[in-house]
């Protein structure tokens, strides 16, 4: 069965293909679901990708005043699921269709990203902003857009880690808020640390990231269950490098 029709199924859409139901979801029917390509780093998306990438950003982030979320977490279930560039072009998607201003946070201090889908240095970042004075403003950079940002890891993400679920973390995303209008901020995948689960608490929500023929139904329900134990709330879904396709008439309903 493909990994496609077994997340169809978790979101209570199976039904599209076959009248049978199936166990219960691991994911909540109300949560939006994206299915990108293959990852190409460095390289800008268009067509059906860019579609499925600005349908993402209208659900989360495009709703009624009052209600949209601001600061959101992106974590991928395991290793290896591109969260980083799923995050990368979202802030993208964001910054082209607002107004105010967007700031990436890499706060993935063991495999940090974001800063190579940009193809910028990492420097002067997160992890110098948890261990050093000055005004957040300071450790972010403009990107391509005037209302596009990023805070990289930063030059010392050893004892930056260390700090990820310190008060002073606390107070450094405190400041972003003020900063940023939005923030999106890539963390180290749920199956390595506890990091989704410890900011995601402390957010306006999370996305998850799984890839196709990878992500096992086991880890997205495990995830599911991790953040909602910690009051985190799951925002949606990205199946990512997805190559089987989707029947229109399926695709047009997601």
């Amino acid at each position: 069965m493909s990994r496609n029709f077994e997340l169809l199924q978790r979101i209570g859409r199976e039904q599209e293909l076959y009248t049978t139901p199936e166990p219960e979801p691991a994911l909540m029917p109300e949560q939006p679901v994206v299915f990108t390509g293959p990852v190409t780093p460095g390289l800008a998306i268009e067509g059906r990708e860019l579609e499925e990438f600005t349908k993402l950003v209208q659900r989360v982030f495009i709703v009624p005043a009052g209600e949209a979320p601001r600061t959101v977490v992106f974590a991928g279930t395991e290793s290896g699921n591109g969260c980083s560039w799923v995050c990368a072009r979202v802030g993208e998607v964001l910054a082209s269709q607002v107004s105010g201003s967007v700031c990436l946070v890499d706060a993935n201090l063991r495999h940090p990203g974001l800063h190579e889908q940009f193809s910028v240095e990492n420097h002067h970042g997160l992890s110098d902003a948890l261990t050093k004075s000055g005004s957040i403003r300071g450790f972010a950079s403009n990107l391509s857009r005037p209302n596009l940002w990023m805070v990289s890891c930063g030059s010392n993400p050893e004892e930056g880690q260390a700090l990820l679920s310190s008060e002073r973390m606390r107070l450094r995303m405190a400041e972003l808020r003020s900063a940023f209008d939005y923030l999106l901020v890539d963390v180290t995948a749920m199956s390595d640390a506890t990091d989704a689960v410890v900011l995601g608490s402390s957010v306006d929500g999370v996305v998850l990231v799984l890839k196709a023929n990878a992500s096992r139904r086991e880890s997205a329900r495990k995830a599911m269950e991790e953040l909602q134990n910690a009051n985190a709330r799951v925002l949606g879904a990205v199946l990512n490098q997805r190559t089987f396709p989707i029947p229109e008439s399926i695709y047009r309903k997601l």
